[in-house]
C-alpha cells in the first residue's frame, strides 16, 4: 500500500518537533517535512496540494502531512511579519535548519533514518538546554514566547545564558512591543496547558518580556500578603503556585486563565495598607477585563476570570454563609443559568486555596462540594409550578419572584447543616 503513496520531488526530510520528540522518547503527532531541490510546480505536478500563503507549503494528497520547500528568510521590518522568504531548489537543508528557533528544533531525519544535526540539537537535548540556533533568533519576537512555552513543556530544561541575554536585548530593543495580540494569546494559551506553566512566566519575567506583555501580572512579584493566609507571602509566587495546583487538578484553559488573573488587583494595593488587600477583588475584575480586551482573550476565558476575580473570597468563606447569602452568591455567579461555568469557578477557587505555602495544599476544600450541592438544591425547585400556583392566587410577577426565591432559599437551607458539619 505504501508504494501507492505520492512521493515528493527532490529530497524529503522529517524536521522539527517530530525528530526532537522521537529522540526524547516522547509521543508526537503529525510529522513536518522539508523538501530540498524542488519547485512549487513540481510539487503540484506530483499531486501535492498548495496551502501556504507566505511561503510554499503543501499537503500530501493521502497522509495530509505538511511538506514545505526549503527556504531562507531575510528580516525587512520590525516584528514577526517583516520577512522576505526565498524558497528555491538551490536552498540547502542546512540553510533551512539555520533559520529555525532552537537547536533542539533544528534537526532532520533522512528517509534512511540518518540524523542530520548541523547545529548541535542532539547535544543540547542530552544537556537539557534551550539554545538559539543563530543570531536570526532575534529577528522574530514570537520566538521568545515559543522558548518560554518549551520551558513550560520541558520542565528540566534550562535556558542557555547567551540565549537569555539575546532575549533581553530583543525586549530592550522593543521587538516584543510589535507582537500582535492574537499571537501573544495563542502562545500564552498553549503555554498555560503545558505541564509546568509557571516556567513560561519565569522565563518571560527573566528576560523582561512579561513587564511588556502583561504588566498587570508582572507587578505582583514583591507584593506581600498576610502570612497567616499566605505563608508564601509574595503575591507573584502565590499566583504561580495556584497555576501549579490547577495543573494538578487537570483544569481546562479557562480555569488556568482565571487562576492567572484572579489576584491582579493586589498589584495596585496602596503600600500603606499592605499586607492587607481590601477591595482587591473589584480591582482584579477591572484589570482582568482590560487584559482580556488588549489580548482579545476568548469570551469563555474572560467571563470566567471575571467571576473568579470578583467572588473567590466569598466562595472561600461560604461555609459560614446563611442559606439566603449562599443563594445570593449562586445568583451573582449566574450559577443557575451557567452551572458548567460555576463548576469551573469552583475548580479555580480550589486551586487558589491549594496554591499556597505551609500545609494549605494538603487541606480539604469542602467549599466546592457545599456550593455544588447548594446549586443542585436550588435547581431542583420547580419555578414553573410555583409561578402557576401564585398566578392562580392572583399574584403578579413580583410575588412570583419572591415565592421562587423563598423556595430556593429553603431548598438550600436543607443542604447547609450536614455540609457545615462536614
Amino acid at each position: 500500500m505504501s508504494s501507492s503513496l505520492a512521493h515528493p520531488p527532490g529530497q524529503a526530510y522529517v524536521v522539527g518537533g517530530a525528530v526532537r520528540d522521537a529522540l526524547l522518547g516522547r509521543p508526537h503527532g503529525d510529522r513536518d517535512w522539508v523538501v530540498v531541490g524542488a519547485t512549487p510546480q513540481q510539487m503540484i505536478d506530483a499531486g501535492f496540494l498548495p496551502v501556504g500563503r507566505d511561503f510554499p507549503v503543501f499537503l500530501h494528497p493521502q497522509t495530509h502531512e505538511e511538506y514545505a520547500l526549503a527556504r531562507t528568510e531575510r528580516k525587512t521590518a520590525p516584528g514577526y511579519r517583516g520577512f522576505v522568504v526565498q524558497a528555491a531548489p538551490e536552498v540547502t537543508l542546512e540553510e533551512d535548519l539555520l533559520r529555525r528557533d532552537l537547536t533542539i528544533n533544528a534537526m532532520a531525519r533522512a528517509a534512511d533514518g540518518t540524523l542530520i544535526d548541523p547545529y548541535g540539537g542532539w547535544r543540547d537535548l542530552q544537556a537539557r538546554v534551550l539554545r538559539h540556533v543563530s543570531a536570526a533568533f532575534a529577528e522574530d519576537p514570537v520566538r521568545i514566547l515559543r522558548l518560554a512555552r518549551f520551558a513550560a513543556r520541558f520542565g528540566d530544561f534550562s535556558v542557555a545564558p547567551e540565549t537569555m541575554d539575546l532575549m533581553r536585548h530583543m525586549v530592550h530593543a522593543g521587538e516584543v512591543d510589535a507582537l500582535v495580540p492574537e499571537r501573544v494569546w495563542q502562545e500564552l494559551a498553549r503555554g498555560l496547558m503545558e505541564p509546568q506553566p509557571q516556567r513560561l512566566f519565569a522565563v518571560l519575567r527573566d528576560c523582561g518580556a512579561l513587564a511588556r506583555l502583561l504588566p498587570e501580572l508582572d507587578r505582583l512579584w514583591g507584593v506581600p500578603q498576610r502570612a497567616d493566609y499566605h505563608p508564601e507571602i509574595d503575591t507573584g509566587v502565590h499566583v504561580m503556585l495556584v497555576l501549579q495546583a490547577a495543573v494538578a487538578l487537570d483544569a481546562p484553559l479557562a480555569v488556568r486563565w482565571a487562576c492567572l488573573m484572579h489576584d491582579l488587583g493586589k498589584g495596585t494595593t496602596p503600600k500603606h495598607v499592605l499586607p492587607r488587600h481590601i477591595g482587591h477583588e473589584q480591582r482584579s475584575v477591572a484589570l482582568a477585563a482590560a487584559v482580556a480586551r488588549r489580548l482579545r482573550v476568548p469570551t469563555d476565558c474572560a467571563e470566567l476570570a471575571a467571576v473568579v476575580a470578583a467572588e473567590h473570597g466569598n466562595i472561600h468563606r461560604c461555609l459560614g454563609l446563611s442559606a439566603e447569602a449562599t443563594l445570593r452568591l449562586l445568583q451573582r455567579c449566574d450559577a443557575l443559568r451557567r452551572p458548567e461555568r460555576f463548576a469551573q469557578a469552583l475548580l479555580a477557587c480550589e486551586a487558589d486555596h491549594r496554591g499556597r505555602g505551609g500545609d494549605f495544599p494538603q487541606q480539604p476544600y469542602p467549599q466546592r462540594a457545599r456550593l455544588l450541592a447548594a446549586l443542585e438544591a436550588a435547581q431542583g425547585v420547580d419555578a414553573g409550578a410555583i409561578a402557576q400556583q401564585v398566578t392562580q392566587s392572583g399574584g403578579k410577577a413580583t410575588a412570583i419572584a419572591q415565592a421562587v426565591q423563598a423556595a430556593r432559599e429553603q431548598a438550600v437551607a436543607l443542604q447547609l447543616p450536614p455540609l457545615m458539619a462536614g
